[in-house]
Order: structure tokens, then sequence, then C-alpha cells
């Protein structure tokens, strides 16, 4: 089931750190060759931090600042709240430059633009300090009166800038030495020389004028959102390319981010524009960067933090290539909620915060800056919002933080599908559920599909959905409770076909088994009920730990039943399967399904793998309908798993089919069911492991405590050693680290025979 291909965008961004202009022998021992065998993952290697207390010399900031995390203004000095891009000195120093300081015109007036010297100090796997010293600063002033509107300090003769003049968000050093800046209050583009003298006008932006814009004239409508501006720019030669942090207003395509060109050798915009496209309609752009001609590494964050962070990433983007909708085509290079850290750099410092472990997580609210490294290495950096953020510990504001980090190649062995999603963590079947597992490393995120009204395909374990959304406390479907018999069995409650999708739509997920999970229900009403679409959006454009595409190993639920009531499931799937580029045996799909009617009819619709889904006990439903007295057990013999094999590449196999339990709820030995299917050519895949005393072995559990955690790694190495090729985990944390240990484990024994 694992395909050993690197996706093109991953490929790419690996070619050009190989071959990132002069490395030093520090830089050779990292480079990344095409031509090596594996997958790619980010290794952080350095960081270092600014207290967020930290005051630069100056007089004092933030008089009009809000309160938050224990801190007040005015405070003594100039605050430095975190980076928001920075330009690489050469020599292991950095200019660093901070927004506008406060967040708004009307409260940073008192806050200087600058761009600090800074030299971080780094830790690393062999110790220091980690910390960043401030070496000095470049004032960004206007003397020569550039700036054709007034200004906080017009009256004094050096006109130094600030917070309530601009906000700046991006740098560029061009080849001449001067500093180019992307701003977001015109949104501006900005020229000053080393020194910070401001060399021209504010360049206009032909894109439109924000609310804060100082030429905004009465009845003019703003086209960028307020603070939505030029937070990234990237330079390739004497061409930079500004890139709007948010959606236009009068734009219908929220998620809609458009790069364009500017030509800084005649001043003007070429009026050449590609369209990038957000995971999220929230989400915006952080910052960009080329790394070889063509090829833009793009920073997309969410606006969350801390355990709540969901999209934190760089995307690769090949400007030549556009999507059918004209969108250009994004790969995922790296999530920054997934960083290995087998150093442990960082850890502990401030104790109890998150993230700062293995994985490590950047999971800060404002990540805005990424630089690539001479020796091909990736650099990362934060805006601390100071004093409002607190991603690592809550109620603290956060440091200014900087990590480094290389790319390598791995591989792991075992299939890991990320069971409803990470439901272990999160409330199932939510995209932050999917998006979790995907972070933990989960080579599949598995879709349960159901139907609404209107015929689209939703991600639901059953389409009865009392138990898993907060519909019940919606007086207005208070009617539509109803009982149906669904699989021969009556159930009570409310059902998503008869409602539409915008209706489907106002509900919001909740925990399932909150007796057994209470800290998913403190999650419960944040999260939609997605759709089958929004879930193969944000497997394609996300990357497992193992550097391949994320796969989708969607369900049909109780298809006989949908087919009765005039809301086939096969179709709409295959349709969706197709749209979305699904075909043939190597795509990064498996279609499952409890009945076998269904799962042949698929099998003749579609060329994607499929896979028989095998109960612990009694017979596939539409064997009941055709009265076929088969049992699962039949389907699991010598003859029912070459029949099987037929019309499937896999089965998914109930755990008490491989190893049963005795009485007493341990394990007894392996069945021949695994040995029977690799013998009829199907790759085999186990459900369901968990976490919970109260879904393990009983000499597997911890307590008599059914919700403490006991031992799933040693279960799933039981399986594994049985022959198991993959398993559904509802903790793919757990799985992940369990498959890597047995991969290690295995080499080092390679390694001695």
């Amino acid at each position: 089931m694992r395909s050993a291909r690197i996706l093109i965008g991953a490929l790419s961004l690996a070619g050009t750190l190989a071959t990132a202009a002069p490395a030093s022998a520090h830089g050779d021992e990292h480079r990344v060759s095409v031509d090596e065998r594996g997958h790619l993952r980010a290794v952080l290697e350095q960081r270092a931090s600014l207290s967020a207390d930290f005051l630069a010399a100056g007089p004092p900031s933030g008089a009009l600042a809000g309160p938050a995390n224990g801190r007040t203004g005015p405070f003594a000095g100039q605050v430095i709240p975190g980076f928001s891009g920075i330009v690489d000195n050469g020599d292991g120093t950095f200019l660093a430059m901070p927004d506008n300081g406060f967040g708004a015109k009307g409260n940073s007036a008192d806050f200087l633009l600058r761009l600090y010297h800074i030299d971080p100090h780094w830790q690393t796997a062999t110790g220091g300090p980690g910390a960043i010293e401030v070496k000095g600063f470049v004032s960004l002033r206007d003397p020569d009166g550039k700036v054709p509107f007034p200004i906080v300090n017009g009256a004094t003769s050096e006109r130094l800038l600030t917070g309530g003049d601009f906000d700046i968000e991006s740098v560029q050093r061009a080849d001449d030495g001067t500093l180019w800046i992307g701003e977001e209050f015109g949104p501006f583009l900005l020229q000053f020389d080393a020194t910070g003298k401001l060399l021209r006008a504010p360049v206009a932006f032909v894109g439109g004028k924000s609310p804060q814009n100082p030429t905004l004239a009465a009845g003019e409508t703003p086209r960028v959102r307020q603070s939505r501006g030029f937070e990234a720019l990237a330079r390739r030669g004497r061409f930079l390319y500004p890139i709007v942090e948010g959606s236009f207003a009068n734009d219908t395509d929220p998620r809609r981010r458009v790069i364009y060109e500017f030509d800084t050798k005649s001043g003007t915009y070429t009026g050449r524009t590609w369209q990038y496209r957000t995971d999220a309609d929230a989400n915006v752009i952080g910052d960009a960067i080329f790394t070889e001609r063509n090829t833009m590494l793009l920073l997309e964050r969410d606006d969350f933090e801390g355990a709540r962070s969901v999209t934190k990433k760089l995307y690769s983007l090949d400007l030549r290539k556009t999507d059918a909708a004209g969108f250009v085509v994004k790969r995922q290079s790296v999530d920054l909620l997934r960083i290995d850290n087998p150093d442990g750099i960082g850890t502990g410092r401030p104790v109890g915060a998150y993230g700062l472990g293995d994985p490590f997580a950047f999971a800060l609210q404002s990540v805005e800056t990424v630089a690539l490294l001479e020796d091909g290495r990736i650099l990362m950096a934060n805006d601390n919002n100071y004093p409002g953020s607190n991603g690592r510990v809550a109620g603290t504001p956060d440091d200014t933080e900087m990590i480094v980090f290389r790319l390598e190649r791995s591989e792991d062995r075992v299939t890991v599908v990320g069971h409803r999603g990470a439901s272990g963590h999160r409330p199932e079947h939510t995209l932050a559920a999917y998006e979790l597992a995907i972070q933990q490393c989960a080579d599949f995120i598995e879709p349960d599909l159901v139907s609404t009204r209107d015929g689209v395909l939703v991600a639901r374990h059953e389409n009865e959905i009392g138990g898993t959304t907060n519909v019940a406390a919606k007086p207005e479907f208070a009617a539509r409770r109803t009982t149906r018999t669904i699989d021969g069995v009556s159930v009570t409650g409310w059902f998503t076909e008869d409602f539409t999708l915008a209706e489907l739509k106002t509900l919001r997920a909740i925990e399932r088994i909150p007796a057994v999970r209470p800290g998913n229900a403190v999650f419960d009403g944040q999260f939609e009920v997605p759709t089958f679409q929004e879930v193969i959006d944000l497997a394609q454009r996300s990357l497992s730990c193992a550097g391949e595409q994320v796969g989708i190993y969607p369900e049909t639920k109780h298809p006989t039943y949908f087919d009765s009531i005039g809301l086939s499931l096969e179709e709409p799937l295959v349709r969706a399967l197709d749209a979305n580029g699904y075909r043939g045996k190597r795509a990064k799909v498996i279609v499952q399904s409890f009945e076998v009617a269904n799962l042949k009819q698929l099998a003749r619709m579609t060329s994607v793998p499929v896979a028989q889904l095998i109960n612990c006990a009694g017979r596939p439903y539409d064997f009941a309908v055709a009265g076929d007295t088969r049992t699962y057990a039949d389907l699991v013999t010598p003859a029912g798993l070459r029949e099987i094999r037929r019309y499937a590449s896999g089965v998914g196999l109930c755990k008490d089919v491989m190893i049963p339990r005795d009485a007493a709820g341990n394990l007894l030995a392996p069945t021949p069911v695994i040995a029977d299917a690799h013998a009829a050519r199907l790759v085999v895949h186990g459900w369901t492991f968990r976490r919970e005393n109260a879904f393990l072995p009983a000499n597997l559990r911890s307590s008599a405590v059914p919700t403490d955690t006991g031992d799933l790694p040693a279960e799933i190495r039981t399986f594994v050693e049985a022959g198991m090729d993959g398993f559904f985990t509802d903790n793919p944390i757990v799985g992940a680290a369990t498959v890597a240990s047995i991969a290690a484990h295995d080499d080092d024994h390679h390694e001695h025979d």
C-alpha cells in the first residue's frame, strides 16, 4: 500500500536545497540530493529566543496598547513585538524587522519603525544558550520628505517613522543594498537605503487601497481588507512579488490570494499576477521566498495558537503550473506543527510550554518570517503580538523565537490510518481531527461517508447525528427527530438524509463518547461537519511524515439503505474521486465497505484500490437482504479471501479475527487469517487500535479504570509481528511512534546480522 514516489513539490524543494548557493562544509553535510531514496522530513537544528519583555533603547512605547497577559503599557522603552521580516547578513547575524508595534494606527504612534541587528546564540544538539542578542538597530526615517501625506513625526528634522504611519510586514534586500519593504496600511512598497532613509515616495498598490490608506477619498470603497496588505514579499532578481495577505473585499472566493510582480528597475507593476488558494477562508499568507527561478516557498497560517493551531505550513509553488481553476499548484513542504526534534532542542524552556518537545511545534499565532539560508537550511521566526499572544504558556506573553531546521529523508514501513482522524484527541470526523491525525504522522485519514438530503457526501460515522453533533440543542430541528430502520435495526434520532448541506453546516460536532474521552469534549461546538470534498482538499494539500501526499480511506456507510431512499453513495463518491485525479492502483486512496455488492460495484466504476471490511461477527447487510447465508467468517476462509481478491486489493480486519481474546480478555495466538490473506495477495489492515484500557487486552491495561491509558504500543507490536501491514488507530501519534520504533529495531537487527 506504500509508494516510494516523492511528491513533485517536495522533490523540487529538495533539489533546490541541494543546489543552494555556495555552501560551507557544514552546509554540505546537510544537503539532500534528489537522487537519494526516501522521504523528506524537517529536523530541528537550532533555536534561540528573545524575551517578550525585552526593551530596546528609545522613548516609552505602548501607551495606548491594550493590556494582555498581565502586561500594561506604557513600557519604559521600545518593545520588540517579534519579527515579521528578516534579512540574512551572511555572517551569522541578521536584520530583523518588527511590524508597526501594537496592531493598529491608533495605538502605535509611539512605536518607532526599525530593523534590529541581531546575533542569535543558538541552542543546538550540543548545547548553547538559545538567546538572541540585540546589537543595534537601523531606524526607518524620511528626512527628505518623500512621504506625501502627514506622518506622526512630520514636524521633526529626522522624521522618524512610526507604527502610526506604516505597518511594515515584509522585507527584501536588493542587489544594490537597498531595502524594499512591504506594508499593510496602503498597502505600499517602500524603498530605503542601508541606513534606513526612505529613497522614494511610497509606491501605491495597483490592486486597491485598504481602509487605513491615508489617500482613501471620502466615499471611496477600500478593496484591500484591513490589515491584509503585503504581509509577504518575495524577491527574484530585480523583481519583487508582494502577496496580498487576505482575500479582496469584493472577491466572491474568500480563499483566493493574489501574487503580484513589481519591477524595481522601472518602479512599476508589470501586470503579471498569479492566484493562490488557501486551505481555509480565514487563513493568511505569512511570508514567501524563492528557492529557484520559478519555485516559491510560501508560508500559510491560521490565526490560532497552541493546541488550537491547525495550519502553519510551508507550501512549494511552481509559478509555471496552475490547476484547472487557474490557481498555482501547491505542494506541502513542511508542517511547522510537526518538526522532528530528536535532540530535544528547546525542551523545558520554559517549563510546561506547548510544543517544545519531539515533535517540535511552531504553534505560535503569527508565524510570519521564513528565510532560506546559504547552506540550504530554513530559518523561521514569529511576530509575538506583544503583549497579546500566548501560544506557548497560557497567560504569559510569547517570546520572539527563531528556529533553523534541515530537510532530510527517512522511510517507514507500516501504514498508519487516522481512524475518523485523530479521534482519540479531537471529536471524530472533523477537519481538526483529520488535520491532527496528519500532524501525528498518519499516512491516511479515514472519512466515513453518508449523504445529505441534497446528495452531498459528508463525513459522519453514522447517518444518525444526535450523538455526534449539537442538533439536539437546535429547536428549529426538534421536529426532525424520528425513528428509522437502518440495516435492520430501529434507530431514533436525527438523520443526515433529512438535512440539506446548508442546514447541516449550521451544526457543530460534539464528542461521541465524552465519558471515555472528556478531553475531547472541551472542543464541543467548535467544528463543522466536513464534506467529502473538504476532506479531499485537506489530504491533497498535505504531506505525511513520510513526505508523501496524505491518502484518504473513505468508507461507504449503509450503502444498501441509502440506495433504498434514492441517495446512492457510489456515484457521487466516484465522481469526487475522478474530479480530484484519483485514478489507478497507485492513487493515494483506498475505498472500503462492510458490504460486498457495493464494493464490487465500486471496483467496476473506479480503478483505485478497494478494501473489503470484515466485522468481528455477523454478515454483510447486503447478504442479509439478498438471502445470502454466508457470514464474515466465511469471507476470511482461504476460499473466501481468494474470492475477495477478485475485486479488492486488501482487507480491513477486525482485530479479533486476526488475534482473538480468551474469556479473561487476554490475547490468544494469531489465527491463520493474516497468512491466508497474504497468500491470496491481499494487504491486511486491522481495526481499531485505541489507547484507553476499555479497548485494550486485559494484560495490557494499566489499571482497572477504563479511561486510563494502557499499553497500546505493545498491542500494535503484537499485531505487526503477526504480519499485519497497517492499522486504523484513534491515536496516530502512538501508532506512528510504535511503527518507527519497530523499524528502528529491525534496522539495528539487520546491521548486527
